[in-house]
C-alpha cells in the first residue's frame, strides 16, 4: 500500500497541471449543464444566473487575451494614440464644443418634458464646480481632463441607472437581492438574542447586519474576487480620467470598503505618492460609504437602489473634485499600472477568512455603538442648552437642527430639493457633517416612514415628511463619510500606514473632508437632474376627508398603499 501510495503521489506531482485542468474541466462542464438545464426549465427564473455566467465568461476571456496578447494589442493601437496626441490641441476644443452643445440641447428637451425643477440641480452642479475652482489650492494649475471626465462619468452612470429601463431594472434587482441577503443575518441574531430580538431594533437587528457584511467581504477578499473587481473598476477610471493607478484603485476600492481599508490595497506605494494623490486618496474615502454600513442604512428603510447608485456615482466624482480642489503640481512616481501589486488577504482558509471578518467587525460595531450613545447624549444636552438660551429671547424652539438647517438650507435648495423641504434636508446635512451619517440616515428613515403612513403633513407648523424627490436627493447627499468624526479616523489610519507622510496627511485632511462633502452634493445634483419621481399622491388628505364623512377604518400603511394605487 505504501509503495502504491508513493507511486500515486509521484504520478500526481508529474502530471499535476493536467490533473488540475481535468478537474476544472469536469467542474466547468457540470456548471454549464446546470445553467443550460435551469434555462430550459424556466429562462425568466434563470436569467440572473445566465447573465452572471455570460459576464464571468467575458471577463475570463478578456483577462486571458490581455495576459497573452497585451503587448500586441498595445502595439496595434499605438499609431492611433500617437495621432491623437499630435492632433489633441484642436481635437479638445472640438470635443468641448460638441459636449457643450449636447448639454444645452439635452437641458432644453429635458426641461420641456420634465419641467424646470431639474435646472436648479444643474445650476447647483455648476455652482459647486465654480466654488471648488475659486478655493482651489492652485487654481491656475487645474488639469481639466480628470475633472470633466469624472463629472461626465458620474452623469453617464446616473443617466444609465436612473433614466434607462435596463439600468433601473438592474439596480432595483440588485437592491432587492441585497435586502433579501441581509435578512439572513436575522437567523444569527434570533439565535443569540432570542425571539424578541427585534424589540431592540438597532442593537440586535441593525448591528448584526454590519457583522454579517464584514464576514462576507472578508470571504470575497480571500477568494480574490474583490481585488479583481476593484482592479477592473480602477482600470476604467485610470483609462478614461487619466488619474494615476494608486488614486484610481483607492477610489474604486472605496465603492466596496471603508476609508481606512481601501488605502491598504496600495499600502507599499503610499510613502511615494504626491500631495495631490494623497489628497485624492483621502477625498475618495470621505465621498463614499463602506459596504458593511450600507446594509445598516438599508435596514433603516432607505432605498437600497439609490444607496448603491450613490456609491458608484461618487467614485469618479471624488477624483474630479479632488483634482479640482488640489491639482497635481508634482511628477507622480507610480505611473506604470502593470507594476502595481495589490495587497492580498493573509488568511489561510475560507473559514479563517470568515472568522477574521467577523472579528474585525467587533471594533466597527463597538465604534458605531459608542459614537451613537455619546453623540445622541451630546445632541440632547446641546438642544436643551440652546432651547434655554433661545427662551431668554422668546425663541424656545432654538436647537442644533435649526441652526444647521439655516446654514445648509441654500446648499440643499441648489441640489434641487423643494424649497419647503430644504430646511429639513439642511438639518440632516448638519447632523451628517458635525456628527455622522448614521444619525442623519436614522432621521431620514423616520421622515420616509411618516410619508408612507400618511397623516397630516404639518403638526404645529412643523413639517412631518418630505416629497419623494427631496428624499431621493437627501439620500445621495448624505451618502459619504465626510464628517468631523471620520476626520480623526482618517488621519490616525493613514498615519499608521504611512508614517513618513504624517505632516502631509494632517495638512490635507480638512481640505479632503470639504472636497468629499462637495462630491456628495454634486452626486445629489446629478440625481436631482435625472430623478423622475412617480406621482405625488395626497392620500393623507383623501383619507382625512373620508374619515370625516363616513365611519372609516383606522389608517394603516396597507390602506395608504391601496389609496396610492387607486389614485395613480
Amino acid at each position: 500500500l505504501e509503495k502504491n501510495y508513493d507511486k500515486i503521489c509521484e504520478f500526481y506531482k508529474t502530471h499535476k497541471l493536467r490533473i488540475h485542468y481535468v478537474i476544472y474541466g469536469i467542474l466547468l462542464t457540470a456548471y454549464l449543464a446546470v445553467v443550460i438545464a435551469a434555462c430550459n426549465l424556466n429562462f425568466q427564473r434563470a436569467l440572473p444566473l445566465f447573465i452572471i455566467t455570460v459576464m464571468a465568461t467575458f471577463f475570463i476571456f478578456w483577462d486571458f487575451l490581455i495576459a497573452k496578447y497585451g503587448d500586441k494589442i498595445t502595439a496595434f493601437f499605438s499609431p492611433g494614440e500617437t495621432y491623437l496626441k499630435k492632433q489633441w490641441f484642436w481635437l479638445k476644443w472640438v470635443l468641448c464644443a460638441a459636449l457643450s452643445i449636447t448639454v444645452v440641447f439635452w437641458l432644453i428637451f429635458d426641461t420641456m418634458e420634465q419641467g424646470s425643477r431639474h435646472l436648479i440641480s444643474f445650476g447647483g452642479l455648476v455652482m459647486y464646480v465654480l466654488l471648488m475652482l475659486i478655493f482651489s489650492k492652485y487654481p491656475t494649475r487645474v488639469a481639466w481632463r480628470p475633472v470633466l471626465s469624472g463629472i461626465g462619468m458620474q452623469f453617464i452612470l446616473g443617466l444609465f441607472i436612473l433614466r434607462t429601463k435596463v439600468g433601473l431594472g438592474i439596480f432595483n434587482w440588485l437592491g432587492i437581492q441585497i435586502q433579501t441577503f441581509l435578512e439572513y443575518s436575522s437567523t444569527g441574531a434570533k439565535f443569540v438574542f432570542g425571539e424578541k430580538y427585534a424589540d431592540h431594533y438597532f442593537a440586535f437587528k441593525v448591528l448584526p447586519i454590519v457583522v454579517f457584511f464584514s464576514t462576507i467581504m472578508s470571504i470575497l477578499y480571500h477568494i480574490g474576487f474583490m481585488q479583481w473587481l476593484i482592479r477592473k473598476v480602477g482600470w476604467i477610471m485610470h483609462i478614461f480620467m487619466g488619474t494615476t493607478p494608486v488614486e484610481s484603485l483607492v477610489a474604486a476600492g472605496n465603492i466596496f470598503v471603508g476609508q481606512t481599508e481601501s488605502p491598504l490595497l496600495v499600502r507599499p506605494y503610499l510613502p511615494y505618492i504626491t500631495k495631490s494623490e494623497l489628497h485624492a486618496v483621502m477625498t475618495a474615502g470621505f465621498s463614499t460609504i463602506a459596504g458593511s454600513v450600507l446594509g445598516a442604512y438599508i435596514s433603516f428603510g432607505v432605498s437600497s437602489s439609490h444607496l448603491l447608485t450613490a456609491s458608484v456615482m461618487s467614485a469618479p466624482a471624488s477624483l474630479a473634485t479632488s483634482k479640482l480642489f488640489w491639482p497635481e503640481t508634482e511628477k507622480p512616481l507610480i505611473t506604470v499600472k502593470s507594476s502595481l501589486q495589490m495587497a492580498k488577504c493573509d488568511s489561510k482558509s475560507l473559514l479563517e477568512a470568515a472568522s477574521q471578518g467577523a472579528s474585525t467587525s467587533i471594533k466597527m460595531v463597538a465604534n458605531i455603538t459608542v459614537n451613537l450613545i455619546s453623540f445622541l447624549a451630546l445632541l440632547t444636552f446641546l438642544d436643551s442648552a440652546l432651547s434655554w438660551l433661545g427662551s431668554l429671547f422668546d425663541y424656545p424652539q432654538l436647537n442644533f437642527e435649526n441652526i444647521c438647517a439655516y446654514i445648509f438650507m441654500p446648499f440643499s435648495f441648489m441640489m434641487g430639493v423643494d424649497w419647503e423641504d430644504s430646511f429639513i434636508v439642511g438639518g440632516l446635512l448638519g447632523y451628517k457633517t458635525f456628527f455622522n451619517e448614521f444619525l442623519a440616515y436614522e432621521r431620514l428613515s423616520k421622515l420616509i416612514h411618516n410619508r408612507e403612513k400618511g397623516g397630516s403633513m404639518y403638526i404645529n407648523g412643523v413639517k412631518q415628511y418630505m416629497t419623494v424627490r427631496s428624499e431621493v436627493i437627501a439620500t445621495y447627499a448624505l451618502c459619504g463619510f465626510a464628517n468631523f468624526g471620520s476626520l480623526g479616523l482618517v488621519i490616525g489610519g493613514l498615519t499608521s500606514i504611512a508614517p513618513s507622510k504624517r505632516k502631509e496627511i494632517a495638512d490635507g485632511a480638512f481640505r479632503a473632508m470639504i472636497a468629499g462633502t462637495v462630491t456628495c452634493f454634486m452626486t445629489a445634483c446629478v440625481a436631482g437632474m435625472l430623478t423622475v419621481p412617480g406621482l405625488e399622491v395626497p392620500c393623507h388628505i383623501l383619507l382625512g376627508n373620508a374619515s370625516n364623512i363616513t365611519d372609516f377604518p383606522t389608517k394603516s400603511i396597507r390602506l395608504v398603499e391601496c389609496c396610492q394605487r387607486l389614485f395613480s
